[in-house]
């Protein structure tokens, strides 16, 4: 079966011998540069459109040698007759990236019918549709991605907590902040523990997941917040003063009972209690690792632990 962007984007597929996977079709990639339209002033060495393997045009004004040269009227003409060819040569769509400095563009293109998909600090990113129908592209990231981390010593029966310097009631609550774009959820919790608080720890397993939508804190956007169970290999607190008021290990039936934490804190911390004194195999939700599709890379999949008799039915 096709890839899930391939099957969003309605792609024929070929069969690929030896019973590979089919890959979408290609057709030829238009070899246009902005340079080489008629009437251009730019050097040959403008930016070369590329093809994707879902059909798209990708185009970086950013690979152009002399931006200078480039003006607004050159610009609209070779982008509409480009937009020309592509939909004659069946093209699905067009990825349209414009460094800030040359934002200048960004109206010239939208009269061409291009809108926003996405802005970074230096660049925003616009996209044309060329199929049949509405658009079938992929939007933009929706969601913001928190994560804390709950180190519990098992020996003592403490846990890790914290209280934000920042925050008009002094609550306590277990240290985390926002995943790194590409960073696992694990390794978040661990990081941020260690910058709050300067204890060093390891991920054991997921907690619980939160979820809301159309908070202000997030800009607007739909927001998760994961809790994760850690186990500290150190002790010694060092926290943060620029982020926390106060840390230190509580006793964890303590934090479960208190009324100066938050609601997510109070009901983690009372499943964390149940599963320090029932087993964590009650309350763990582990990670195992495969091979994506993609050779060479691997995806983590997270669910409550299998008895060995369920595990080992499928080798993997």
């Amino acid at each position: 079966m096709l890839g899930a962007w391939a099957l969003r984007w309605g792609l024929p597929a070929r069969r690929a011998p030896n019973g590979a996977r089919p890959q979408p079709a290609r057709v030829p990639l238009c070899g246009r540069r902005l340079g080489n339209l008629a009437g251009c002033s730019l050097a040959a060495a403008g930016p070369q459109p590329q093809l994707d393997k879902f059909g798209g045009v990708t185009v970086h004004l950013a690979q152009l040698h002399t931006p200078d040269s480039l003006d607004q009227v050159t610009f609209q003409r070779w982008l509409q007759e480009s937009v020309k060819q592509w939909r004659a040569e069946g093209r699905i769509a067009v990825w349209l990236h414009i460094p800030i400095l040359q934002s200048k563009f960004i109206a010239t293109a939208a009269l061409q019918g291009f809108t926003f998909h996405h802005a970074e600090s230096d660049s925003s990113t616009l996209t044309l549709w060329l199929g049949e129908g509405h658009s079938r592209l992929p939007g933009y990231a929706t969601h913001q991605l928190g994560v804390a981390g709950a180190a519990l010593d098992v020996d003592t029966g403490k846990v890790l907590v914290v209280q934000d310097k920042n925050k008009t009631t002094n609550a306590w609550k277990f240290p985390g902040g926002l995943s790194d774009p590409g960073e696992d959820i694990g390794n978040t919790a661990v990081r941020e523990v260690f910058e709050e608080t300067g204890i060093k720890s390891e991920f054991k397993s997921l907690l619980s997941i939160r979820q809301q939508h159309r908070h202000p804190g997030p800009f607007g956007l739909s927001d998760m917040y994961i809790i994760c169970r850690l186990q500290p290999s150190s002790f010694n607190i060092s926290f943060c003063q620029q982020e926390c008021l106060r840390c230190e290990w509580m006793d964890l039936e303590e934090l479960a009972k208190t009324k100066d934490t938050t609601p997510i804190t109070s009901s983690v911390a009372k499943l964390l209690l149940y599963g320090y004194r029932e087993g964590f195999d009650k309350i763990d939700i582990t990670m195992r690792e495969f091979p994506a599709v993609y050779t060479g890379l691997f995806y983590k999949l997270y669910h409550r632990e299998l008895p060995d008799t369920y595990k080992n039915m499928t080798e993997f």
